[in-house]
C-alpha cells in the first residue's frame, strides 16, 4: 500500500468516499427531495476536481494497492481557511439543487487541520487502511507546521471514536453539526 496526495483524474472515487463518510441521509438531505444521490455525487466530483474547495483533490491523501487502485481516502484541510473553502460547495449546491447552505454550522476553526471526510472501500477494510490515512493526515499536518488535527464523530458511531482514540486523539469537547450529536476530538501536534 502507497498513501499519495490524489490526482484530479480520481475524482470520482474520491466522491464516492466522501459521500460514503457523509452517509446517504446526509447526502440526500443536501441534495433535496427532488434530487437523486447520483445528482449529489456528479456535485461532489466537481468538487473534488477544483483546487478552491474543501473536497479538492489537492487535500485528499488517498491509498492506493499495488495496481494503483483507491482503497480509501481522507480529505483533511486548514481549519482557518473553512469559509473561503465552503465557499464552492454553497454556490456549486445553489446552482444544481437551488439550496442556499450559506448559514450552516461551522464544524473546524482556525488552529487545527480538520479532517472533513475519511472512508475506505468495503472490500479493504480491516486492514489498517484508515489508520495508516489518519497518521498520513497528521504526519502531513505536522509538516506543514500545524498545532492540532481535530474532527467530529457522531456520537453515534462508536466504533469511529474508537479508531481515531486509537491513533492518538482526545476529546475536546461535545458539539453538534447538521443536528447530529457530536464529539469534537483534537491530535495536538508539539
Amino acid at each position: 500500500m502507497k498513501i499519495q496526495t490524489a490526482t484530479k483524474s480520481q475524482a470520482p472515487i474520491i466522491s464516492q468516499l466522501i459521500m460514503t463518510a457523509m452517509t446517504d441521509d446526509c447526502c440526500q438531505y443536501f441534495a433535496g427531495e427532488h434530487h437523486t444521490l447520483a445528482d449529489f455525487r456528479s456535485m461532489m466530483t466537481s468538487l473534488v476536481e477544483r483546487e478552491d474547495s474543501q473536497y479538492s483533490y489537492l487535500n485528499t491523501l488517498v491509498a492506493i494497492d499495488d495496481d494503483g487502485d483507491v482503497m480509501g481516502a481522507i480529505v483533511g484541510y486548514d481549519g482557518g481557511k473553512l469559509h473561503e473553502l465552503r465557499q464552492a460547495f454553497i454556490n456549486a449546491a445553489k446552482e444544481c439543487f437551488g439550496r442556499d447552505f450559506s448559514r450552516m454550522d461551522d464544524e473546524t476553526q482556525a488552529g487545527e487541520v480538520y479532517l472533513d471526510s475519511l472512508a475506505v472501500m468495503p472490500d479493504h477494510r480491516g486492514k489498517g487502511i484508515a489508520t495508516s490515512l489518519l497518521r498520513a493526515m497528521i504526519e502531513k499536518a505536522a509538516k506543514e507546521g500545524h498545532p492540532a488535527v481535530g474532527l467530529l464523530v457522531d456520537k453515534g458511531n462508536p466504533n469511529a471514536e474508537r479508531l481515531y482514540l486509537h491513533v492518538g486523539f482526545e476529546y475536546a469537547n461535545d458539539s453538534s453539526w447538521g443536528g447530529h450529536p457530536m464529539r469534537h476530538l483534537v491530535y495536538r501536534i508539539d
